[in-house]
């Protein structure tokens, strides 16, 4: 028997190809131009087995359809098609208990081959229906992309985002880890609960297990008062905690029993802090070799990879460049108070042709640059040459795998030292190198020693004994 499948979409040439597609198929269809019509003909025949709707045409939209729809009839699979695949129209339909998201233009067999799937198991569909409220999405997603990688990820992010499990994003810098981890926040039931972000790259090994975990007044030197830890300030929420290959292995230990237990107790604490936390987690680097190596934990890495998410690099989604660019100098002229400058067609040749090792982050500094820098309101591609120059000449002092310049301006230094017979090498850089952190440290702390001791990973006592032995004598 063949089954009942409607389609509803405003663009006629689309609803005549895909029901053709679908009789054709051996499915009885029949399509209407919108929601109203729809409704009107749920009300006298009743629900057919499968139903397919645009997302924004006239009257009520795709969405409200799919919410009526579920309301009353909960099991009833439908497959929502649009041609704007951003993370809010995805959460959106999976939110509101859409069984696909079909992104236009989209392949007939693919079409097809969905609603075989769906008829297939449409008696499971009544437990995936999630009416929480999400947070209203931005006017403008940070997230932009076409290109079909991107649009896996947006379907992805929309199914996860009402799922309460632990999620792995990994990617090279600057792809946007952190972008998707704030998406999966915003469109699930936490959206109005915090959403907290640590950098375990950036905190000092000795101050980590504070930053997560929070500690008691008198915990340490300099803990004059009590911190409340990330995982308290997330209560609710949600946890981003990027690069996390980074962290030392006994902090994985501790993070192991809170994502195990939900519990955990300040430095030097005795009082037992409960928490309820979605944790996601970021890496740029291969977690399985590390474990393979004994840096980090096997069974850390199986509670944070319940679901791993992906992110491909710009060199491998090129065709995202130009909405990217124009999304970038966009900004950059809300930023100058200014009317955003165009590009060429020539420039824009040449950023498709860059192979963008620092990925969006990049392409994103770079439109700010020449934003700033190029002369005229359309830019042209001596101007785009000219800012990927002068990047190249900043980095050409570091070496090919991307070791930062002043390391290998270091490296050259001490080269060019023992080359000249230099003495007392290690002792000199130690000591400038300590002057340097020093100085830049009291310059950001406004001069609060305590502080600058704590944000540099050293004793309140060593950072002003260092400080005296910089003093002139006499």
């Amino acid at each position: 028997m063949s089954a009942r499948v409607w389609v509803v979409d405003d663009d006629r040439s689309v609803r005549y190809v895909l029901a053709a597609a679908l009789r054709q198929a051996g499915h009885a269809t029949e399509d209407f131009a919108g929601a109203a019509e729809a409704l009107q003909a749920l009300e006298l025949r009743g629900p057919p087995d499968l139903l397919f709707t645009d997302v924004r045409m006239p009257g009520d939209d795709g969405l409200v359809l799919l919410e009526r729809l579920k309301q009353a009839h909960p099991a009833l699979p439908v497959i929502v098609m649009s041609a704007y695949t951003d993370v809010a129209s995805t959460a959106g339909a999976f939110r509101g208990g859409a069984h696909e998201f079909l992104s236009k233009p989209f392949d007939l067999d693919e079409a097809v081959g969905l609603a075989t799937q769906a008829l297939g198991i449409a008696g499971e569909q009544a437990d995936e229906a999630d009416a929480s409220p999400g947070a209203d999405a931005p006017a403008a997603d940070a997230l932009i992309g076409d290109t079909p990688a991107m649009r896996t990820l947006f379907r992805a992010i929309g199914r996860l985002a009402q799922a309460p499990l632990s999620v792995l994003i990994t990617g090279e810098t600057g792809t946007g880890k952190e972008l998707v981890a704030r998406a999966l926040h915003r469109e699930s039931p936490r959206a109005h609960k915090p959403f907290v972000a640590l950098n375990t790259a950036a905190i000092p090994a000795e101050l980590l297990e504070s930053e997560l975990f929070g500690h008691e007044a008198g915990a340490f030197t300099g803990a004059s008062k009590r911190h409340i830890g990330r995982f308290e300030q997330a209560n609710g929420g949600t946890l981003f905690l990027d690069e996390i290959g980074d962290m030392p292995l006994p902090l994985q230990t501790r993070l192991l029993r809170v994502l195990a237990e939900g519990e955990f107790f300040r430095v030097g604490g005795r009082e037992l802090i409960r928490v309820d936390v979605r944790v996601i987690a970021a890496t740029h680097q291969a977690l399985d070799a590390l474990v393979a190596e004994g840096r980090f934990r096997a069974d850390l890495l199986h509670r944070l990879d319940v679901v791993r998410l992906h992110l491909p690099p710009l060199r491998e989604r090129r065709a995202d460049v130009p909405r990217l660019a124009e999304r970038f100098l966009a900004a950059a002229a809300a930023r100058f108070q200014a009317p955003p400058k165009r590009l060429s067609r020539a420039a824009l040749d040449r950023l498709l042709a860059h192979d963008w090792p620092g990925n969006v982050r990049e392409l994103e500094n770079l439109c700010w640059r020449l934003s700033a820098l190029a002369p005229g309101e359309t830019i042209a591609a001596a101007d785009v040459d000219a800012v990927i120059a002068r990047e190249s000449a900043d980095t050409a002092a570091g070496d090919m795998d991307g070791t930062p310049a002043w390391e290998a301006m270091l490296a050259a230094w001490v080269r060019d030292e023992l080359a000249a017979g230099g003495n007392d090498i290690h002792a000199r850089v130690v000591q400038r190198m300590d002057m340097l952190l020093l100085d830049a440290a009291l310059e950001h702390t406004a001069g609060r020693q305590a502080e600058a001791a704590a944000r540099l990973g050293l004793g309140r006592n060593t950072v002003a004994r260092k400080l005296r032995a910089k003093r002139p004598r006499g």
